[in-house]
């Protein structure tokens, strides 16, 4: 480590794997509450249509701040969301894990996520690259930015009841 940075780059890559893992489970099992935790305050979670990077200035599926993904989370808990009710259940994998940059105390991460959906009895498949931006804090990391790019964001969707 640098005195400048508290990442230790010899123990990076399987520390953010470990990070992304415990996201998926905490998603996987619905435990929101825990999900929120790990984010700063000012952090977006965004699911944009196509390519864009000007996610403010775009049409996004969602573009989160604190409040919406609070208040999203209450929606999928209260059930007051037609597409949460009732929840589907899912499973997700993320893989191809790629340290894209590490300045200071901010990693830029690349992964791959599939999302398999089962609702009504019928399971659905979900394909994304995904990219975090993480901040090292003294307890761990907490996610500034999280960009979920759905394979067919432009195409025809329904409607989820679940986070990515």
């Amino acid at each position: 480590m640098t005195e400048m940075s508290k990442i230790d780059t010899s123990t990076l890559l399987p520390q953010v794997t470990a990070f992304l893992w415990a996201e998926a489970d905490l998603l996987d099992r619905k435990d929101y509450d825990h999900w929120l935790d790990l984010w700063q305050p000012e952090g977006f979670y965004t699911l944009p249509i196509g390519d864009t990077t000007d996610f403010a200035n775009a049409l996004n599926l969602c573009h989160d701040n604190d409040k919406m993904r609070r208040d999203r989370i209450e929606r999928f808990k209260q059930g007051f969301s037609i597409s949460s009710a009732p929840p589907a259940l899912t499973v997700r994998t993320v893989s191809r894990i790629v340290i894209e940059k590490a300045e200071g105390d901010v990693i830029t991460v690349r992964s791959a996520e599939h999302v398999i959906e089962d609702k009504f009895g019928r399971q659905r498949v979900w394909a994304a690259n995904m990219t975090h931006t993480l901040v090292v804090t003294d307890t761990g990391f907490v996610i500034r930015a999280k960009v979920v790019r759905l394979l067919n964001s432009d195409g025809m969707l329904n409607s989820f009841s679940y986070l990515f």
